[in-house]
Parts: C-alpha cells; sequence; structure tokens
C-alpha cells in the first residue's frame, strides 16, 4: 500500500512503561483524578491470549483493551516475528515507536515502517504483522473494544482502506499555518494524523516541542490523552503538586478544563502523540494568558 498525503512522525526508541496517579485538581470538579503512567507498574500480558507467550506482549496505558470502550496500549515484539495471515474484530491505529515493523496484506511485498511511521488496519481484512530489531514497540489505539485476534476465515469488508504512512512523510504546521499553535513566537509544531479537527470530534494529532522550551497544553474542557515519543520532558499538571520526568512510552491524560505544562530538556525536543475529542491550545508558558 503507497502512503496517501497523510501524516507521520519522527519517534525515538521507547523505553517501558509505568502507571501513577496524581492529585486531583480540588478546583476542578469535573476533572477525575489525572494518571501519568511511568515504567514498572504497567500489566503485561498477551496481545492474543490464543497463542500465549509465543505471541507478542501487550499492556494498557489507558482503558482495557479487554472491555468495550475506547482504549490505548503499548505492543511489544521479538525480532523476526511474523504473525500468520489473520484478521480482527475492530479498527485499530497504530505508532511505531521503535524496531521496524510490516503490516500489510499476506502477498503484499515488505514495506518497513522505522520509528514514527503511522498505520490503520480496519476491522475484517487480512492482512500480516511483521518486526524487525532488538527492542519493537507501537502504540495501538482502539475506538471501541475489546480487541481480539481472529482467524482469517472470518474476513469482512466494511469499507474502509488501509493507511500506511512512513515517517518520512510527516507533514509538520507551524503557528503560521495552524490556529492550534498559539503566538507568533512559539516554535512548537502540530501534525493531524486523523479525524476531522473543526468537528469537535476525536482526533489524533503529534505534536513537536522544541529543545529547552517550556510549552502548556490547554484541553478546553475536552479529554486529553497524551503517549510520549521521543524526548524527556518534565510533566506537571495544573493543580497537582508533583512533577514528573517522563521518558518515550510514558502516557498522561485528564478530562475536564485542564492545563498540562511540559519542559523539554536543553538538548532534546519533545514529541508526543494526542488524542482529544475537540481541539486544544498549543501555548509558550510565557504566553499563557
Amino acid at each position: 500500500m503507497k502512503p496517501p498525503l497523510a501524516i507521520a512522525c519522527a519517534l525515538l526508541p521507547a523505553a517501558l512503561i509505568t502507571a501513577h496517579v496524581l492529585a486531583q485538581d480540588p478546583a476542578s470538579k469535573a476533572a477525575p483524578v489525572p494518571k501519568v503512567m511511568l515504567a514498572s507498574d504497567v500489566d503485561w500480558g498477551a496481545l492474543n491470549p490464543a497463542r500465549g507467550d509465543k505471541g507478542p506482549r501487550a499492556g494498557n496505558l489507558w482503558g482495557d483493551r479487554t472491555g468495550k470502550g475506547t482504549s490505548g496500549f503499548l505492543v511489544k515484539f521479538v525480532d523476526g516475528f511474523s504473525s500468520p495471515p489473520h484478521i480482527h474484530n475492530v479498527t485499530y491505529r497504530g505508532i511505531v515507536i521503535s524496531g521496524l515493523v510490516h503490516n500489510d496484506d499476506p502477498a503484499a511485498a515488505e514495506m518497513w515502517m522505522p520509528a514514527g511511521s503511522y498505520w490503520t488496519q480496519p476491522a475484517g481484512e487480512v492482512h500480516i504483522t511483521a518486526a524487525k530489531g532488538k527492542d519493537v514497540t507501537v502504540y495501538v489505539e482502539i475506538d471501541s473494544g475489546p480487541y481480539l485476534v481472529l482467524p482469517k476465515e472470518q474476513a469482512s469488508d466494511n469499507g474502509e482502506r488501509p493507511v500506511n504512512v512512513d515517517a518520512s512523510n510527516v507533514v509538520w504546521l507551524d503557528a503560521s499555518a495552524s490556529t492550534w499553535i498559539q503566538g507568533p513566537d512559539n516554535r512548537a509544531k502540530i501534525a493531524f494524523l486523523w479525524g476531522e479537527p473543526q468537528s469537535g470530534q476525536p482526533t489524533g494529532t503529534h505534536i513537536k516541542l522544541p529543545a529547552g522550551s517550556t510549552t502548556t497544553l490547554d484541553s478546553q474542557g475536552h479529554a486529553l490523552r497524551a503517549v510520549v515519543i521521543q524526548g524527556q520532558p518534565a510533566h506537571q499538571q495544573s493543580g497537582a503538586p508533583h512533577t514528573n520526568t517522563l521518558i518515550p512510552g510514558n502516557y498522561f491524560g485528564s478530562d475536564g478544563d485542564t492545563t498540562h505544562q511540559l519542559t523539554s530538556p536543553t538538548e532534546s525536543e519533545t514529541i508526543l502523540y494526542i488524542r482529544t475529542e475537540g481541539r486544544f491550545n498549543v501555548r509558550s508558558a510565557s504566553e499563557r494568558k
């Protein structure tokens, strides 16, 4: 499958994850307890229980991939893994965090997607997934669970078509091209991956924050789910007493009107994947009103 005019971003290898709950903002009754996922408390299990330890490992970042709702989770592959032809009962989105991934029709020529690549896999379509590299980690997101692996004999066509976007095809927009980036001196950039950003419906984006910058993400009252793809930013949420240093693969999220402040180290920029149910604003700390 040829990459369309689409968006992906350069991601660097990810570390594994853990869960930690920050204090709730007492000033916002609408917001539940915010969460930050760090490295050692993720509950890892088999992605496909039928294959057990012979298949990839998976760990939830938010939601529950075995339940009925939306969720986001990490998947780890061993070097040389290649699945048999199969289908899924739901459409999913995948972002390569580290290593190389091939996801396509069983007869397709190999197209190894490096870190930063993005793909969608429609429900019911037969495909294979293969991995190459010492540490192959991807972030997977579904809109409606549970996430199941099913035999190819149950294939169906729901009208969707798969999308493979190589990392080299990323299109970044700056403050001059997107109103989501606030302030003429703000050097942050945004890449729209999926959804209809102006509709108020769920949307997926990548955000790139410059090295040494302090930036705020204002959720505008919407649920916000974020995964660190590159960098080691210091993160603090409005009303929370703690600051956490995050690494690739770590997650933070909130509901309601919330501000997240991120400070990138001077030696590296930060890249985030963000899912939100409406627009959010990206501001330099000095420009926040």
